[in-house]
């Protein structure tokens, strides 16, 4: 039978490269959300949580005489950058990306649940105070990015309305550029007449 400890040093692993990918995904769309200006803070907040987060995950890892997976830990940021591009690729990237935030709070809330029951188990109570710690932490940043949604949401339908007026209304301005008319028919002396003629 594997003894606890040997699980909570895998999970202690695991959860270090999953705030690698973190990391990387926070500080691309921190710079990408710049014209949502509360989203792009919060986000840029939770990435210097993330960091100190890591350090903690570290700090317990040489507790245990263990060390991080360099492994995983590239898998991790390899992970956030094709998870950047995927949002990148969409008109609506920052309701995109903000789902997918929310979706990496909510694993990393199962992360931490899983790793303070571990630690229990384990006997580890330094490293399940830590955990119960960012447990919380993580489940703020989930809670404040579901209520934030909505928000997000009919602000960029907003944005994204007003710019299709604003596409209309130049292309109506005078001396916009206006769509290829059809060339003129022939004129009326030059149709063949193929009915019958008058007598």
């Amino acid at each position: 039978m594997t003894h606890p400890r040997v699980h909570l040093v895998e999970w202690l692993r695991d959860a270090h490269a999953m705030e690698q990918h973190s990391e990387q995904m926070l500080r691309g769309q921190a710079k990408r959300l710049e014209r949502y200006p509360k989203l792009a803070q919060a986000l840029q907040r939770h990435l210097e949580q993330t960091l100190a987060q890591k350090e903690l995950l570290e700090q317990c890892l040489q507790r245990m005489d263990a060390s991080p997976s360099a492994l995983k830990d590239l898998a991790g940021r390899l992970g956030a950058g094709a998870q950047a591009l995927a949002t990148m690729a969409v008109e609506d990237e920052p309701v995109k990306a903000t789902m997918a935030c929310l979706a990496f709070e909510q694993m990393e809330v199962a992360t931490y649940t899983v790793l303070f029951a571990a630690a229990h188990q384990a006997g580890d109570i330094q490293c399940q105070r830590m955990f119960d710690r960012l447990l919380q932490e993580e489940q703020a940043m989930a809670g404040w990015l579901r209520d934030s949604l909505p928000g997000l949401v009919q602000a960029y339908l907003a944005r994204d309305a007003a710019a299709d007026r604003s596409v209309t209304t130049q292309s109506m301005a005078p001396g916009a550029a206006q769509p290829p008319q059809a060339p003129p028919g022939p004129a009326a002396k030059d149709v063949p007449f193929d009915g019958p003629r008058p007598r």
